[in-house]
């Protein structure tokens, strides 16, 4: 063959080896992709240099093994990517360029370990993700180093470490953005199945939001933006946006019909059945064919490919099917659902579990429901004991939010109070059960710098009349990078037990513990007093709920320093109409067991909103809230600091408290007070680290995408509550004077999280906060008299109730952990 000839055949065979990958991507198919390479491969032979065969030989393989694995058939693309890389390695040896020929072989070593990934080969695959690791980054080769990271990524998540996965995810972003390059919308999907995988489907969502509108723009492959789609779908599905997640699955499952994955059109599949089987189940109308739209679906996965796919199926079958009362036919389908496998995911375990209890209640056995419930939370444990930040030890709640549920609406049918508590202790607020532990993450404290320096910039810009819009992209940039960071950078170690009734009753004395729940839209109450515990039912939940949430508005509009009397007199009139209302409701019912009791409040849901100190039966009242009866005793078993220090911090901006920290530094003769440009962040943090009482008058606000993230204002910028609740030893006492810092996100299972509570789980004992808006003048008043009864000998929650009474619908404020 003449060289022309010869030139032409590898030109023709490098095209057409493209060719065949792009047409399959662009609607052709794997089945045409593969057949479009058989022909490519039969032109091989005629290439007469055996060294560029070879490295043609190569591409060919991993080609052919990437569409082999998009057909879910990884088992076969391992066998050609062995080949491909044998291949690659002797291109390598005998290159004169090296450089050009190792990149090409860390791209197939690094994808064939996400095949070994898929396939459960643990230990290989994470053998060829390491040395694909290790090879790019020893040759400079960055923005590979950036790529091959992502499957490492992966292979943590299913192996059921997400803080690993989410931190192999970030170095990956790390490396896009030193090097100028856009971050690549495969890795938010990748971040998304984390965080997913954690039950924070909010943030996931918003990543999932950012990443797809580009890929449609970039006209990416069929394959990816369906997986894209599939994770909405799955993120609208656990926040319960049905629609909107039948609509990503449909659109998910066309796109993977067209691409020929079966793996991925059972996955879409499945979520699109189950938000059918969601609303028909929480409707009562169960649509005729459902049952056998299930079955169907479940039977025509191939086996054991799809084994779990057909077994979610079934499951969602057996559900209907108890709905509607055909028992022996749910039994005869569960029989068929095997015990998961080591890789099975959470919702596969969770599930199974629900669907083993619910039949056990059908069948009137609910003490095996229970056990199956308990087996099931006890799984989850494990789960949530393997996670780092405590946005990912709270989110874990809403895998089985299903099954406690269930559990309390069991053990409420009995009206047995005391056991209603156990499992109410059992399904409630576990990110308090876990022990601090001092950690630091010298990148996630220079994020928070550039994120307080450009907060500053901002200012300066404001004052001197230039735009800040640059400035404020680059700084939600960097809030938004620091968010993600602290998901795996937690300090959470070992969990503490979860609190008996005894051991509560012990530590209450004569005190009484009152314990909201609900089942549907029934209320009630577990009273703990005297030794024994008492179920008192609440009516609707619903209309609790709305209460709060009126009173809340009410007292937000009542809080401005100066507004005008008329103005004040309808509000207020309004507000004592709500508060009225929930005391005739939540506290009116209780009055014969409570007495004059001191008090300790674990809400539930939306009456974490409630400020129990203006609601009249409760006026005087020394009462402290909790998020859990197990995270007060654990505030009120810890012990009292002995230190001396006090710290009076005031940051700017605030209207009538020039003279506050003034009158409180009275009481406190020796106090450290800070103020002005003394307020800086490292300043105030220095002089909280070891305090006994910490008074914080400042602007701040409640971060909703992430706890941790919730902020003071200071003189040099924002102080997270992360900072907070990294020292070495929180403050026992935190007041917090001029914000709304008690403000709380509830997720599922009345997992708390706001700043406030973020101390309490990282140590702090007691913090003092208002759940609603608080006028400055009134703040400070309210702060005057509180200080004076500390001085005086109160504890925190007397101190406080004697400062609520004197004008209770402007001083919102609760005693949160320990009182």
């Amino acid at each position: 063959m003449d060289a022309n000839r010869s030139e032409w055949l590898v030109v023709r065979i490098r095209l057409a080896n493209s060719l065949a990958a792009l047409s399959s991507e662009a609607g052709g198919g794997v089945a045409a992709g593969l057949a479009a390479l058989d022909d490519v491969r039969l032109l091989l032979d005629a290439v007469p240099d055996p060294r560029l065969r070879s490295e043609l030989s190569g591409s060919l393989d991993h080609n052919y093994a990437l569409l082999l694995m998009a057909a879910g058939r990884n088992d076969e693309s391992v066998l050609y990517f062995d080949s491909s890389l044998v291949h690659k390695k002797k291109s390598l040896e005998n290159a004169e360029d090296r450089i050009s020929q190792l990149g090409p072989l860390v791209n197939t070593l690094a994808t064939r370990g996400l095949a070994h990934t898929r396939l459960g080969n643990v230990g290989r695959a994470r053998e060829d993700l390491v040395q694909a690791i290790a090879l790019a980054d020893e040759h400079g080769l960055r923005m590979t180093a950036g790529d091959v990271r992502r499957p490492l990524g992966s292979l943590e998540l299913r192996i059921g470490d997400v803080p690993a996965a989410l931190r192999i995810h970030q170095e990956s972003e790390r490396i896009y953005r030193s090097l100028g390059e856009e971050i690549p919308p495969l890795l938010r999907l990748d971040q998304a199945q984390a965080l997913l995988t954690a039950g924070l489907s909010d943030e996931a969502g918003e990543f999932l939001d950012e990443a797809l509108p580009v890929m449609r723009a970039q006209r990416t492959v069929t394959r990816e933006l369906a997986y894209g789609e599939l994770f909405r779908a799955s993120a609208a599905l656990m926040s319960d946006d049905l629609e909107l997640a039948r609509s990503y699955a449909a659109s998910a499952r066309r796109r993977m019909l067209r691409w020929g994955c079966q793996t991925c059109v059972a996955n879409a599949t499945i979520v699109g059945l189950r938000a059918d089987v969601l609303e028909a189940l929480r409707t009562n109308e169960i649509p005729p064919s459902l049952t056998s739209r299930a079955l169907r679906a479940a039977n025509g996965m191939p086996m054991p490919r799809l084994a779990d796919q057909a077994a979610l199926a079934r499951m969602l079958a057996v559900r209907v099917e108890l709905r509607k009362g055909k028992r022996k036919r749910a039994a005869e389908l569960l029989a068929r659902i095997p015990q998961p496998g080591r890789l099975a995911s959470v919702d596969y375990r969770m599930l199974r579990r629900l669907c083993r209890a619910e039949l056990a209640v059908a069948e009137g056995d609910k003490t095996k429901a229970l056990a199956e419930i308990r087996a099931g939370l006890t799984e989850l444990d494990r789960v949530r004991d393997r996670m780092g930040g405590i946005e990912l030890v709270s989110g874990t709640a809403l895998h089985g939010r299903e099954l406690a549920d269930l559990a309390v609406k069991i053990v409420l049918e009995r009206a047995d109070a005391a056991r209603l508590f156990g499992w109410t202790e059992r399904t409630r607020a576990q990110s308090y059960r876990y022990e601090p532990v001092v950690a630091t993450d010298p990148e996630l404290a220079e994020r928070v710098g550039e994120v307080r320096g450009l907060d500053q910039a901002i200012h300066q810009a404001q004052h001197e009349g230039h735009p800040t819009a640059a400035l404020r992209t680059k700084h939600a940039e960097r809030l938004r990078e620091a968010h993600r960071l602290g998901w795996h950078t937690g300090r959470w170690g070992r969990p503490r037990p979860v609190a008996r009734l005894a051991e509560v009753a012990e530590e209450l004395g004569e005190r009484a513990l009152v314990s909201f729940a609900s089942s549907g839209d029934d209320l009630v109450a577990m009273v703990v007093v005297g030794g024994r515990c008492r179920l008192v039912r609440l009516g609707s939940a619903e209309r609790a709920a709305e209460s709060a949430r009126m009173l809340n508005v009410d007292l937000d509009a009542l809080a401005p320093d100066r507004l005008p009397a008329p103005l004040v007199q309808s509000v207020l009139g309004s507000a004592r109409k709500q508060a009225e209302r929930l005391d005739a409701q939540l506290i009116r019912p209780l009055e014969a067991l409570l007495g004059d009791r001191g008090l300790i409040v674990v809400p539930t849901g939306p009456l974490f909103a409630v400020p129990w100190g203006v609601l009249p039966a409760l006026r005087s009242r020394p009462i402290v809230v909790a998020p859990s009866a197990t995270a007060w005793l654990g505030a009120a078993r810890s012990a009292v600091s002995r230190a001396r220090k006090v710290v009076l911090v005031r940051g700017p901006g605030l209207v009538g408290t020039r003279g506050e920290l003034d009158k409180l530094a009275m009481h406190y003769r020796t106090a450290r007070t800070l103020a002005g440009t003394e307020a800086t962040v490292s300043s105030v943090l220095r002089a909280l680290d070891g305090a006994k009482l910490a008074h914080i008058a400042a602007h701040g606000a409640h971060e909703h995408e992430n706890a941790l993230f919730s902020r003071l204002e200071l003189a040099d910028g924002a102080l997270f509550a992360h900072e907070m609740a990294g020292l070495a030893q929180p403050p026992s006492q935190v007041v917090f004077a001029a914000c709304e810092l008690a403000l709380n996100r509830i997720r599922p299972g009345d997992e708390v999280l706001g700043f406030a509570s973020a101390l309490l789980a990282s140590g702090s004992r007691t913090v003092i906060a208002p759940l609603s808006r608080v006028g400055d003048e009134a703040a400070a008043a309210a702060m005057d008299d509180y200080h004076r009864g500390l001085a005086g000998g109160a504890g925190p929650a007397t101190a406080l109730a004697d400062t609520i009474a004197v004008d209770p619908f402007r001083r919102p404020f609760v005693c949160l952990g320990a009182g």
